[in-house]
């Protein structure tokens, strides 16, 4: 029974201490005075009663109801009901200013009302919320006053406080309080189970479902939620109603529905909590909240909003149920939804009452709770029974077996404060159940089989419901409710009607309370009955179901391999064990192998011992590793639980007494540091032995079977074995019965048991936590723990007291720290985990103190035995690793470092790991080293299925670009403590781990010695220089050079051209350079040059042989004969006579201005300049350009004379003078203005050297020009333009277009197809000289392009019927003469003039840092550094993200439209950013793809030479080769031009004389620094050094290459590999490619790998490999007995496939070889065979009746789709097994395919081989065949007409056999029979025929006939 109300009181406005604008409130009257002994009065009441603050109104306002809630310090919660009315009373604002006349504050003109009214409240104070009933008493109070009625307010009042009624049972209560009242109280049946009225349904009403829940997750777990509403009642409904969902949780943190305004600083308190305030202080607690750091969740009631700050994150449910319990809301709140779409819905689908529909809500909840807290009594710890049960929940198992462990939301639930209230509350076995035990334990499997048919789960909510509001309303509603209300009259609300309500009389009062009291005193007391039961447990958790509802699979395949492993190893089958090792440690990544595992083990153990020989130790202990470092460190499944018993039982013996237990090997877990373990652990095994001790107690037989493990349940004989719980019930229930001795014998002993285990647990932490070698704390200062394991057979020092050490004592400084440090922190651990799991199981003080004497003893002692356990480990012989392998080196390499051991790690690569199939090569051990010119791994497998593999990974050490520390483990072997991640620019990436054995000090030293070779102090300290010389002269070193000239040279240069200026003329800048010796590197960095040349130079004392003494002119033939002049005279762009004479009417000239490199330092010696610049304009205009580099000629096309010139951007200055109107007036003839003109004149000569500009018709619009000297048809012509302009507006960006393109979207949308195949015009219409455009490789089919797609592709518009395009595409109507091609950012504000002959095409190129960015994510994308399944992560996704693909599209793009531009007659200049970047790459391109030279060896060669070496590209500054170029990091841009030839070699495969495998070579030797022909950043700085010429010189050393041209001349001898077979090029092609993105491919040099061998791109060292592993191969005897297969299987990413698998052309070329050995001839070169057969194949093509072809044979079995723009494809026939592909150039030149009209090519097809006028004699004639071949009978036919003798294999054949072309041969003389030769033919019957190439032998039938034969063929050679 309970009070109805505590405290009565009356609160009234405090008149004496107004202050300011706000009011206070005082206690006017309160009853009873004297406090309750159970239950004090709460403070500061006055404060909620008003929660706006007490204010004086100017008009009377109607009484109003709430109820706050208080919280007192006990966290009992006292409901406050307050009533307020007001009441007038004289201004006292008026009376004040009487007083003292005038106020200073007062505001004169505010005129004051006379009377105010102020608030008063009548509260009741109770711990019942019946808020209805005080709504009821205290207005039938007000009632009686304001009604005057005749009953005395002190008897209501009295009765009121004296009303005593029970708290729950499910009675009514009838009260009166006297005054003509009846009240009916119902009270709940269960007072566990919150009552809501209709609160819950409000709540959702006001909010919605998905805010609601929201709500309710924030709560649970631990958010700050503040709700927000103009209505005090409702806040306070809307914090019951959160309150009554999360049942059966209860709310533990702040709660305070009504928050008055003074004390809403309470916002900003740290801890979670549930508030109301008033909308009236929405702005205060917006401040309030928005100065805290914004985590508060504000619900809006009246607005319906929930607002979540971002920093916040709530944790949602889980995912089905948060589905299924959104659905189940909505069925209840809006039933109509459902039915919504039919065609006949019920008439009325009403949702319920909204009491009713407040019951539905909390059933969903109470069903929602159901689910996620079932089955969680199987995982409650029992670990006391008497005197209190104490009970703890093993959370990790909860989770685990819910395989829930990720999930963030029940993980937060279980660690909240809620959660741990509930298991204290709930956890007893023994006391009353509720709804919700009832739940749990009776309908889980209900709602298990429903939880997926809403319809089913509705009904189950439906009656879950009924039972809720049946708590709540157990009867019918009785309608015998009586409370007066105020009259409602009219004059009611008259002032002066109303009374004050008047002070009572407390002794009237207090004598109701006293006679209520004394009344209680006598009365019996009232007899509770005994509702406590067992409470049951409900169904075990079943098998782990994933997300989805499935049960997790468990292949029993998997668990008979661990069984069978397990078995052999005891049965000392040890090689049966390690076939079958690597699949067991797969196998135990799943929980049921591990439980399995754990299980086979248990039943090796005897009396708890176990002895182990060494091998079967090591095989346990690396199983139980793998178990251990796949379990989290939670142990969600209980598998480090029950491998803690085992791993103090396996144990070796290592010596006398001294034995070693599996504990110090399994260390490094982190499980072993997780208290949380631990005292689950503990509480489950205390668990066990207080029920052991029970059941022996009861006589019951002992049993071992542990409730925390779900073992028990029925047994075998049908006997009950009582769980720990169930136990626990009974000896609770029998706890009163038994006698004090019994009782405290009982606690004597359960204390006694806790005692114990707490003593073996101590002992247990130590052994898993003290590590093996003590003495050594080297694992102290290691980071991660986590997925670390360790064995070894010689030693292990693993530990985890390292990480404790740091984890838990902080203050120590753990760096050089003593061993003694590693036992003080185990003992602090223990001591933590002893006081913490004895305080709460409840031991004594004396036993704790006990503990803790004892702790640090145990350490100690079992320091002892392991330093005796670690001595003997020592001496055992250490397990067998792998020999290390040695690395072939090349000639000049030398080891730096010799082999350490390491394991080379996987990376993100998967097809070397076996995920893609195949076997996993990686991890392998083996060694690194490091030699002077690469890092090598060397090493085999770990998988012993493929141990006998070598597996070499190699990269030079120049290509490093990134090395990065890394800590490995793993997952079988030891643990490592230290990695490497190696990344090269020749994308590899080696991961290695240094073995234990490698000291870390030798690992640093590994670091050190490669960052010095990789970043030399100066270029001469890279391989190049150094190679073949010993490692003692690596940095200085001085060998006199035979080739003296050239060492003069370099030095005679610079001081010549330093005296010849003069000294008075030379300037310096800001630097001077030091002598060679001791410049430690070359600061090529410069803006301007060191010298710089003043202009009153006397030009005439430079010429060159005053500068050269005699002595060095040979050295200037060198400069003369550098590979540039001979190009510059094939392409006619000046000569160079002996005399330096010019000759006058070329328009070009080679000048030699800057011999001295004066003029440019990165510009050649030799330079191509208009014939009517003097050097001196020349030196005046190169300022204006950056770094000096003016413009200069590198090309001219041959046919329409246009050229291309390259340079630099101009300095910023220099722009707007350049585009100066010449005719704008100017102040003076200023200097900026001269070199303006000056420079006006150099493009003017430029322009006036082009043969175009001399016609009469120079100017025609770009629509349809034609021009004398461009031998096109007029249509063709037109249908050329638009392309131009399509390609002009693509690269500079039309008006269609927004400047910046090149943006990947844009492209992405825009790929237009650019074609320029022209329709058929006419049969015998001709294409324009060469032009040909990339087949679009997507299908392997011929495809002819409808000309007008590329028109309507290119220009938005459809073109005009003429071709012509429909606007002007360019920006003026002329065309230009030159174009200029510069950097949109370097060309604002210059103006076009329309009257000049240039124009400026602005582009925008991509700087350097953007090609390093991108390359640099190139890398990433082809070498990932570990594997990723994150779907952004993936190939194309990152390939994307680097837009290397964009960049190449970019230079492609310009190349392109410049070849355009040179192709129709106007020249172009490229003048992009320093000019030796972009700008190469464009220029080299253009050439290549206009010029067929350059596609071939040597042509490409001097483009490379010319373009990128002369004119200065910064080799060794963009790839960072010195240590002064480390910072600016390394830029590949000469990689991205030869990926970007790559890509055009991919689209005319026909075009290039060099093979993909040249552009892959070349592409890994410019980063190498194995060859000096990439190093240094231009020609002065080869001559400085002395290495530009030295080529010439005799070698020192013949094995070192020291160009790489030499090396690749030399073995493009002996192997055709750097060969394209398919090269057949078409004269004076000018290539087009595709550029667009969608035609680019991924160059596999970025993606492919040889594991077997390394790169293959160090020719020598492959070979010798190849050579050792095939002797390796060779038997010693030849084994007979078994046949060898010929079947090879070819691995990705290990074999060479090129190798295994050649092409056809190679294969047949190696076999060739192979005869020749064989047969003992001299090996005839590849090369003269290749040619042989290609004349032979000319010869046979022409004499069939087939087209005719120049093109050589194509044996090459990828050509279907590889197909030039005609071409045909004829099926096998019967000449050899190649596939003949013919091309025509010569004759059929129509862009149809030949099937269309016959072509010129069969133009023999009328000497049909019957017709006889062609055979002038035939006859049958025996021939020779070739060596040891017999003689043979052919049919031969002499053909005058075609001059030929063919033979067929008979008469009838129509298939010539092979022909003799009579213009070879010399002559016919008669011959000898010679060996098998046909018998019985008269000697005179044999003649010989001489060719140039051999001698053929025949034999006619007699000798008449032969005679016959020699005469005719003798007679067809004197016609000829």
């Amino acid at each position: 029974m309970a009070r109805l109300a505590d405290y009565f009181v009356v609160v009234g406005y405090d008149l004496d201490k107004r202050g300011g604008s706000e009011g206070q409130g005082h206690i006017l009257q309160r009853f009873p005075e004297k406090d309750w002994e159970d239950n004090p009065f709460p403070q500061g009441i006055e404060l909620f009663c008003q929660p706006n603050g007490w204010q004086l109104v100017p008009e009377r306002e109607r009484p109003s109801f709430f109820v706050s809630v208080l919280t007192d310090i006990n966290s009992e919660r006292h409901y406050c009901a307050c009533f307020t009315f007001w009441e007038g009373l004289d201004n006292p604002q008026l009376q004040k200013a009487e007083a003292s006349e005038v106020d200073e504050d007062e505001v004169p003109g505010l005129v004051q009302p006379a009377q105010v009214f102020a608030p008063k409240s009548l509260v009741l104070v109770s711990r019942l919320d019946h808020t209805e009933v005080f709504r009821n008493c205290l207005g039938l109070i007000y009632t009686v006053h304001v009604d005057s009625l005749s009953v005395p307010l002190e008897t209501v009042i009295g009765n009121l406080l004296t009303c005593v009624i029970p708290v729950a049972g499910g009675s009514q209560r009838t009260i009166t309080l006297g005054a003509g009242d009846r009240q009916v109280i119902q009270t709940p049946i269960n007072d566990s189970l919150p009552v809501s009225g209709s609160s819950v349904a409000h709540l959702f009403r006001q909010l919605g479902i998905v805010n609601v829940l929201y709500l309710f997750c924030a709560a649970l777990t631990e958010h700050k939620i503040l709700f927000l509403s103009s209505s005090y009642q409702r806040l306070t409904d809307a914090c019951r109603a959160l309150l009554a969902i999360m049942f059966p949780l209860k709310y533990s943190f702040t709660y305070v529905p009504i928050l008055p305004g003074k004390l809403l600083e309470v916002l900003s308190t740290p801890t979670p909590f549930i508030i109301g305030v008033n909308s009236f202080f929405r702005s205060e607690t917006q401040e309030l909240v928005g100065s805290m750091t914004l985590d508060v969740i504000i619900a809006d009631l009246d607005g319906g909003t929930v607002t979540i700050p971002e920093c916040v994150h709530i944790s949602l449910l889980p995912d089905p149920l948060l589905q299924q319990t959104q659905t189940a809301l909505s069925m209840v709140l809006d039933p109509e939804l459902e039915i919504a779409d039919h065609a006949f819905p019920p008439y009325s689908t009403q949702p319920s009452t909204l009491k009713i529909q407040d019951k539905e809500i909390r059933a969903v909840f109470l069903w929602l709770f159901g689910q996620l807290f079932h089955g969680y009594r199987w995982c409650l710890h029992i670990i006391r029974i008497h005197p209190e049960p104490v009970i703890r929940f093993h959370k990790a198992a909860f989770l685990g077996q819910r395989a829930l462990t990720e999930d963030d939301f029940l993980m937060k639930v279980l660690d909240g404060m809620a959660f741990a209230g509930f298991i204290s509350e709930r956890g007893p076995p023994y006391r009353p159940t509720d709804l919700f035990d009832d739940l749990i334990a009776n309908q889980v499997e209900r709602i298990r089989q429903e939880e997926c048919s809403p319809h089913k789960v509705m009904n189950h909510i439906k009656e879950l419901a009924e039972q809720l509001f049946k708590n709540e309303n157990p009867y019918p509603a009785v309608a015998m409710h009586k409370v007066q209300r105020p009259a409602e009259s009219p004059g009611h609300n008259d002032p002066k009607n109303l009374a004050i309500f008047p002070p009572l009389d407390d002794v009237t009062v207090q004598l109701f309370i006293d006679h209520a009291a004394a009344k209680l005193k006598t009365a019996p007391p009232v007899v509770k009955p005994e509702l406590n039961g067992m409470v049951p447990s409900g169904p075990p958790l079943g098998d782990i179901v994933d997300k989805h509802g499935h049960v997790l699979a468990n292949s029993a395949r998997r668990l008979e391999v661990v069984r069978n492993c397990i078995t052999y190893i005891f049965d000392n089958k040890m090689l049966e064990a390690k076939k079958l090792m690597p699949a067991v440690l797969r196998a135990l990544k799943g929980r049921a192998a591990r439980v399995c595992l754990t299980q086979e083990l248990n039943q090796h153990v005897l009396q708890n011992r176990a002895v182990l020989d060494d091998q079967q130790f090591d095989y346990i202990v690396r199983m139980m590793n793998c178990t251990l470092q796949d379990c989290s460190h939670m142990d969600e499944h209980g598998i480090a639980a029950i491998l803690l018993p085992l791993v103090t039982a396996f144990c070796r013996k290592l010596g006398a007494g001294i034995t070693q237990f599996a504990y110090s090997c399994v260390q490094e877990h982190m499980v072993w540091t997780n208290m949380q373990f631990w005292e689950a652990m503990f509480y489950s095994d205390v668990q066990n032995h207080i029920r052991a001790l029970y059941l022996e107690a009861d006589g019951g037989e002992l049993s071992t079977s542990s409730h925390g493990q779900q073992e028990s349940g029925p047994a075998a004989g049908g006997q009950e074995l009582l769980g720990a719980l169930e136990l626990a019930s009974e000896q609770s229930r029998l706890w009163p019965t038994l006698s004090k001795e019994q009782q405290s014998e009982r606690v004597q002993k359960e204390e006694s048991t806790v005692f114990s285990q707490a003593i073996h647990y101590a002992n247990r932490m130590s052994y898993l936590l003290l590590p093996l070698d003590t003495s050594k704390n080297r694992l102290l200062n290691r980071s991660g723990i986590g997925d670390v394991e360790s064995v070894s057979n010689s030693y292990v020092t693993n530990s985890i007291a390292g990480s404790m050490a740091e984890s838990y004592d902080t203050e120590s400084g753990f760096e050089d720290a003593e061993s003694s440090d590693v036992a003080n922190s185990v003992v602090r651990f223990i001591n933590r985990f002893v006081d913490k799991v004895c305080n709460e199981s409840g031991v004594t003080n004396e036993h704790l103190k006990a503990l803790h004497t004892m702790i640090p003893d145990i350490v100690q002692m079992h320091i002892e035995t392991l330093d005796a356990v670690h001595r003997e480990s020592k001496r055992l012989p250490p397990i067998q690793k792998p020999k290390l392998l040695r690395p072939i080196l090349l000639a000049g390499e030398e080891l730096v470092m010799d082999g350490m051991r390491v394991h080379l790690i996987s990376d993100g690569r998967e097809e070397a790991t076996g995920a893609l199939g195949g076997p996993p090569l990686l991890p392998a051990e083996g060694a690194i080293f490091l030699t002077t010119y690469r890092l090598i791994f060397k090493g085999t497998p770990n998988d012993p299925l493929v141990g006998e593999q070598v597996v070499t990974r190699s990269f030079p050490i120049a290509s490093l670009t990134k090395e990065k520390r890394i800590s490995v483990s793993l997952s079988m072997d030891q643990f490592i403590q230290e990695g490497l991640q190696l990344r090269s620019c020749t994308f590899q990436l080696l991961k290695i781990a240094f073995d234990e054995e490698v000291a870390s000090d030798l690992a640093e030293v590994f670091r050190k010695h490669m960052h010095k070779l990789r970043y030399p102090q100066h270029v001469q300290g890279t391989f190049a220089f150094t190679v073949g010389q010993s490692g003692k002269t690596l940095v200085e070193h001085k060998t006199k050079d035979k080739n003296q000239s050239i060492k003069t040279l370099s030095k005679n240069l610079v001081k010549s051209a330093k005296r010849t200026i003069g000294r008075q003329y030379v300037t310096r800048k800001k630097y001077s350079p030091p002598t060679w010796e001791n410049r430690s590197s070359l600061q090529s960095e410069l803006d301007e040059d060191e010298i710089s040349v003043s202009e009153e130079l006397d030009q005439g004392s430079l010429t060159l042989s005053s500068t050269i003494r005699s002595s060095d002119r040979q050295t200037m033939s060198n400069v003369v004969e550098r590979a540039c002049c001979r190009d510059y005279q094939r392409l006619g762009l000046g000569t160079l006579s002996n005399s330096l004479t010019r000759s006058k009417n070329e328009p070009f000239r080679i000048s030699t201005v800057n011999r001295m490199y004066t003029v440019c330092r990165s510009y050649p010696g030799l330079l191509i300049v208009p014939q009517s610049i003097p050097d001196s304009t020349i030196q005046r205009i190169s300022r204006c350009y950056r770094q000096n580099r003016f413009p200069v000629v590198c090309w001219r096309n041959s046919r329409t004379k246009a050229v291309l010139l390259r340079s630099a951007g101009l300095h910023a200055k220099g722009v707007v003078g350049f585009f100066k109107s010449p005719n704008a007036p100017s102040a003076g003839p200023s200097q900026a203005d001269s070199t303006s003109l000056e420079q006006e004149k150099y493009m003017q000569a430029i322009i006036s050297s082009m043969p175009s500009y001399c016609e009469p018709s120079g100017r025609n619009t770009l629509g349809g020009f034609t021009s004398s000297h461009m031998s096109t048809s007029d249509s063709s012509d037109k249908l050329r333009q638009p392309k131009i302009g399509a390609l002009m507006k693509q690269v500079m960006g039309g008006k269609e277009d927004v400047p910046g393109t090149f943006n990947r979207g844009a492209l992405g949308q825009r790929a237009r197809v650019i074609s320029l195949s022209q329709p058929r015009v006419s049969g015998k219409a001709r294409n324009p000289p060469g032009g040909k455009w990339g087949s679009i490789r997507g299908s392997g089919r011929l495809s002819a392009y409808n000309p007008e797609v590329g028109n309507r592709l290119s220009s938005k518009e459809s073109p005009q019927p003429n071709g012509g395009p429909s606007e002007a595409l360019f920006l003026r109507q002329q065309r230009a003469y030159l174009y200029i091609i510069g950097d949109k950012t370097q060309l604002k504000g210059g103006k076009q003039d329309s009257f000049q002959q240039w124009e400026v095409v602005p582009i925008e190129v991509c700087d350097v840092r953007q090609v390093k960015n991108s390359f640099k994510k190139l890398m990433k994308a082809c070498v990932p550094s570990s594997a990723t399944s994150e779907p952004s992560m993936t190939f194309h996704r990152c390939l994307e993200e680097s837009e290397w693909m964009c960049l190449l599209h970019r230079v492609l793009q310009v190349s392109v439209l410049v070849v355009e531009l040179l192709d129709t007659g106007s020249s172009v200049m490229v003048s992009l950013e320093d000019g030796w970047d972009v700008t190469t790459q464009v220029v080299s391109l253009v050439q290549l793809l206009s010029d067929p030279y350059y596609r071939t060896f040597d042509g490409f060669r001097l483009l490379v030479e010319k373009e990128w070496l002369s004119f200065g590209h910064r080799f060794s500054h963009r790839g960072a080769q010195t240590l002064a170029s480390q910072s600016s990091g390394f830029t590949p841009v000469f990689l991205q031009f030869l990926d970007c030839v790559h890509q055009i070699h991919l689209q005319f495969p026909m075009e290039f004389e060099f093979s993909q495998y040249y552009l892959k070579f070349l592409a890994y030797h410019y980063v190498s620094n194995r060859f000096r022909t990439f190093l240094l950043d231009s020609d002065y700085e080869r001559i400085e050094l002395g290495v530009l010429y030295e080529e010439k010189g005799e070698r020192k050393n013949p094995q070192v290459c020291k160009s790489v041209w030499d090396y690749i001349d030399r073995l493009n001898k002996k192997t055709p590999i750097f060969f394209n077979y398919m090269f057949s090029p078409e004269d004076e092609e000018v290539l087009r490619p595709y550029s667009f993105i969608s035609n680019l491919k991924v160059w596999d040099f970025y993606t492919e790998e040889t594991l077997s061998e390394g790169p293959s791109y160090d020719w020598e060292l492959v070979q010798r490999g190849r050579q050792e592993r095939l002797a390796e191969e060779v038997p010693d005897k030849p084994d007979t007995t078994t046949p060898k297969s010929q079947r090879h299987i070819v691995w990705p990413c290990y074999d060479s496939r090129s190798r295994v698998v050649p092409d056809a052309i190679t294969k047949l070329l190696q076999d060739l070889q192979s005869l020749e050995a064989e047969l003992g001839l001299p090996p005839e070169k590849w090369k003269d065979t290749w040619d042989k057969i290609k004349a032979n194949q000319r010869a046979e093509a022409k004499l069939e009746n087939r087209p005719s072809f120049n093109s050589s044979l194509l044996m090459s079995s990828n050509l279907s789709h590889q197909r030039r723009s005609q071409g045909v494809y004829l099926p096998e026939s019967g000449v050899g097994s190649s596939i003949n592909l013919a091309m025509d150039r010569e004759t059929s030149t129509t862009s149809t395919p030949v099937a269309g009209r016959p072509s010129t090519s069969t133009l023999y097809s009328q000497f049909q081989s019957t017709e006889s006028e062609n055979r002038s004699f035939e006859g049958i004639l025996f021939k020779k065949g070739a060596l040891l071949k017999p003689w043979k009978p052919r049919w031969f036919v002499l053909d005058k007409t075609k001059h030929q003798l063919r033979y067929y294999e008979t008469r009838q054949d129509k298939e010539c056999k092979g022909v003799i072309e009579l213009a070879e041969v010399e002559s016919v003389i008669p011959g000898t029979p010679t060996m098998g030769a046909p018998k019985n033919i008269e000697e005179k019957a044999f003649f010989d025929l001489k060719t140039t190439k051999r001698v053929y032998n025949f034999c006619a039938q007699d000798s008449p006939n032969a005679q016959l034969w020699m005469d005719s063929i003798q007679s067809c050679l004197s016609d000829a």
